[in-house]
């Protein structure tokens, strides 16, 4: 990521690879700069799993852990039990993985030799991270030699934990060559010229039919019965489909410690104070940052209207400069806003820059760091714009000086930048001064020079500052929300109680009562959010035990929640009452089809068929496909007429058997099968049909499927 761009909006996605090693998150300028991290022991054998009988350890689990945060972290994810538990989940899956896959690789016999290693590490492929560290920024090549120096050097007099982690990223890029020769091998899929030819041929065939439909609903659901033995014997004939993993639900009742009115106006009158000093002070930066107001919270450059976030940013710019409006209620603060100028400023700029960087990101800790200091990094910055003004080339000096990663291989250039893209000074530079006006800016990250390109548009621009104070629920709110979970806790005994206190003391307050379902390694609960605790306490319980009152932050406030657990489901396979819903509605469909076909008796006409059922409509559905798509909304999904209306037997004849579909019984006359023209190559027909292929196939995926596995991380976590 590029250093300018750290200050854009931050929309981060984790993308994980099939095997996507938590190792991999070692980047190597920690050992280049002599950083290292402390590495856990590795001798309890206590266990946080088991794959095919070997043992996942529970410290070096937890030390893979921290790594997968730290990288989720660098990716913009807070830190907060939440990403804690996504790590958790994430290094799980790769270790399972691991393990899997290392028994495929040792019964397969795929290796890497020391030779395939000396190229993933020193080839044309080089690892991204040894690239950045050996490259010639000057001429751009790729230093084999000197990385190999390096490393040399680190395995010979690195420290104990710079050789285990150097050992550790090692594995893994073995582990990942492994992981690609394997997936190479298991996606070795063929399609037949034949199969893509017959395909194609299927493809080009376009039916007309003419048929009579009984809807399911003509027959009432409470004339059809279905027991529990037929119930049973349908899921006994269906495992695969009626498979359930361990969970529980809940329902609950949330009391809400959220701020009250009164709190609000507490805050308000606390900023009313503020507001004298607010207006008088001559510097703002030092004010809001002694007040402890987040710096990103208030931007000190000119922002058009258009990127101005606050909802009341419409009065805001109707004011003097030098006014403030407010107090106002903003989400969950309070608000003073000052303008402090305006001006006019395009709508955009196209600019280009070079950054001698005075600080960088240290990739393993996410801490910053000095890059070089502002004497060195401003000598620079001034050579480079001398350089240019005596007529040097600014892309090639952009290509082989600028730190900014995210542009100088398109020659520092950034299109169409709005105001407030920018960290502040970089923005005003941008939108205050002509179109060819060149100079030298400061800001967070180092030195710039920058040129401005060209602009376009015009609009007013606005510099605001926001004093904001957070609506927070006082210790009286708080209480009130304890005491009235502890009473309604406590006299909900069991289930039974809890729906009989529910209903008659909380419901007409208008306190909701929610359900859930809960899985045992889970945190999050539907309605809630994260709370891994109470997920441990609702597991801790048995079928219709009441739990004490658990304290669950929602976002800015909290609530106190009392709950029932309400079914307990074991791994396996599910009840009869559990998969009633789904299978009764499939079974007295298919008692009614019986009951509607013995209605017609034998089938002779479509008219027969239509007097049959009661006078049904004989109806039409033409430009069938035999793929299904884009058809005669007539007919709606109904894959068994499909294939009878494709099958060249039947063409020209009403089909003898009626047929029970989705949605009702069919009794079909096949009236026309066409052949349209159809212009796909079968050479182009095979190559998509194998890439299909390849992406519906996950090797990995079936070894899960066939493996024992043990996940014991609901008892660790």
């Amino acid at each position: 990521m590029s250093i300018i761009q750290t200050i854009r909006d931050k929309g981060a996605r984790i993308s994980v690879i099939l095997i996507a090693l938590a190792l991999i998150g070692f980047i190597l300028t920690d050992y280049f700069s002599g950083k290292s991290r402390g590495m856990f022991g590795t001798g309890s054998n206590d266990l946080v799993g088991r794959v095919n009988g070997k043992g996942i350890n529970f410290l070096e689990f937890n030390r893979k852990v921290d790594v997968t945060s730290d990288n989720f972290k660098k990716q913009g994810y807070p830190a907060s039990s939440q990403t804690t538990q996504m790590a958790q989940e994430n290094t799980w899956d790769n270790e399972v993985s691991r393990l899997l896959l290392e028994e495929e690789f040792s019964r397969l016999g795929i290796t890497v030799s020391n030779k395939e290693l000396g190229d993933i590490l020193y080839g044309a492929n080089a690892p991204s991270d040894l690239k950045q560290q050996f490259t010639d920024p000057k001429t751009g090549v790729y230093n084999a030699a000197q990385a190999k120096q390096q490393i040399d050097q680190i395995l010979k007099k690195g420290t104990p934990e710079q050789k285990a982690s150097f050992n550790d990223y090692i594995n893994a890029l073995i582990q990942q060559r492994k992981t690609e020769k394997y997936i190479a091998l298991a996606n070795t899929v063929n399609v037949p010229r034949w199969f893509a030819e017959k395909q194609n041929a299927d493809n080009s065939l376009m039916a007309k039919i003419s048929f009579v439909k009984e809807s399911y609903s003509a027959i009432s659901d409470s004339a059809v019965k279905v027991t529990d033995k037929e119930i049973e014997d349908y899921i006994s004939k269906h495992k695969d489909q009626f498979k359930q993993t361990e969970s529980r639900s809940i329902d609950y009742v949330a009391f809400s410690a959220a701020p009250t009115s009164a709190d609000t106006l507490a805050v308000l009158n606390k900023l009313l104070e503020l507001k004298p000093e607010f207006d008088s002070t001559k510097n703002m930066e030092q004010f809001l940052l002694s007040q402890g107001v987040d710096a990103t919270l208030n931007y000190a450059g000119y922002k058009s209207i258009k990127s101005i976030t606050s909802p009341m940013k419409d009065s805001i710019v109707k004011l003097p400069v030098g006014s403030i409006y407010g107090p106002y209620v903003d989400g969950a603060n309070v608000m003073l806003a000052k303008l402090e100028a305006s001006r006019v400023i395009p709508d955009t700029v196209k600019l280009r820059h070079i950054l001698i960087a005075t600080m960088d990101r240290d990739p393993q800790t996410g801490q910053s760091y000095e890059k070089r200091d502002s004497t060195t990094a401003y000598k620079l910055i001034d050579s480079l714009r001398t350089a240019i003004n005596n007529g040097a080339n600014f892309d090639s000096l952009c290509k082989n000086f600028s730190d900014d990663g995210g542009s100088k291989e398109k020659g520092g250039v950034y299109e169409s930048v709005y105001s407030g893209q920018m960290v502040s000074e970089f923005n005003d530079f941008a939108f205050t001064n002509p179109v060819g006006s060149k100079g030298i800016v400061k800001t967070q990250f180092g030195y710039h020079y920058m040129e401005i390109l060209s602009s376009k548009g015009s609009a007013s621009g606005y510099k605001i500052s926001f004093l904001p104070r957070e609506i927070i629920a006082s210790q009286e709110s708080i209480n009130n929300a304890i005491n009235q979970a502890n009473m309604f806790a406590a006299d909900s005994k069991d289930r039974k109680s809890f729906d009989a206190n529910y209903e008659k003391t909380l419901k007409p307050k208008g306190i909701n009562k929610a359900s859930a379902l809960v899985g045992p390694r889970e945190g999050n609960i539907a309605g809630l959010g994260y709370a891994r605790q109470f997920v441990k306490d609702i597991y801790a319980a048995d079928l219709g035990d009441v739990l004490k009152p658990e304290r669950v932050e929602m976002g800015s406030y909290e609530v106190q929640v009392v709950a029932v657990v309400t079914e307990v489901l074991k791994e396996g396979t599910q009840s009869v009452a559990k998969a009633r819903p789904a299978v009764e509605a499939i079974l007295r469909n298919e008692k009614k089809a019986e009951l509607l076909k013995a209605k017609l008796g034998t089938i002779t006409t479509l008219d027969a068929a239509a007097a049959a059922w009661g006078g049904k409509t004989i109806e039409v559905a033409d430009s069938l496909r035999i793929s299904g798509k884009n058809n005669n909304p007539a007919l709606g999904y109904e894959p068994k007429v499909l294939g009878a209306a494709f099958n060249p037997s039947n063409k020209g004849k009403v089909i003898p058997e009626a047929l029970a579909g989705v949605n009702g019984v069919y009794v079909v006359k096949v009236e026309d099968i066409t052949t349209t023209p159809i212009t796909v190559d079968v050479t182009d027909s095979r190559k998509q049909l194998l890439e299909l292929r390849k992406q519906a196939m996950n090797p990995v995926e079936g070894l899960k499927k066939a493996a024992t596995i043990k996940d014991y991380r609901a008892e660790k976590y």
